[in-house]
């Protein structure tokens, strides 16, 4: 089973899912996505998101990620050419992993999404007896 197997971009989500993302300015994170024997590992740059404003579920095989930039504020603001947005982005994954299991850690604006796949999408060996 290949990567492209495993994870299908947000294209191919049905139409209603989109529907659900918050009104406003919406970045598309940019995301690399690594396949190895147990895991798929996903890594989501976001600058500006913060713990506390990061969500991401993983429903009926459509994983969401999304992320509201924190602005630190530093006073009376003179002049504003930043405004804040938010991240989105979606995936429909293959039933091959264990979602129960997954874990993430975000570090500097950097999501790192660990799945691991399901016993049955893992490489078997098979052993030859003589």
């Amino acid at each position: 089973m290949t990567t492209q197997d495993m994870v299908k971009h947000e294209k191919n989500v049905p139409a209603n899912r989109e529907e659900l993302r918050s009104v406003g300015r919406v970045l598309v994170p940019a995301v690399d996505i690594f396949e190895s024997d147990n895991n798929l590992t996903l890594i989501a740059d976001m600058p500006g998101v913060e713990k506390n404003g990061l969500e991401i579920n993983l429903e009926k095989g459509l994983l969401t990620i999304s992320g509201e930039m924190a602005l630190e504020s530093r006073g009376k603001s003179l002049l504003r050419e930043f405004s804040t947005a938010n991240y989105y982005r979606q995936f429909k994954l293959s039933e091959h992993i264990d979602a129960e299991k997954s874990s993430a850690e975000l570090n500097n604006g950097v999501l790192t999404l660990t799945i691991p796949k399901a016993e049955s999408a893992k490489p078997k060996r098979i052993e030859i007896r003589h």
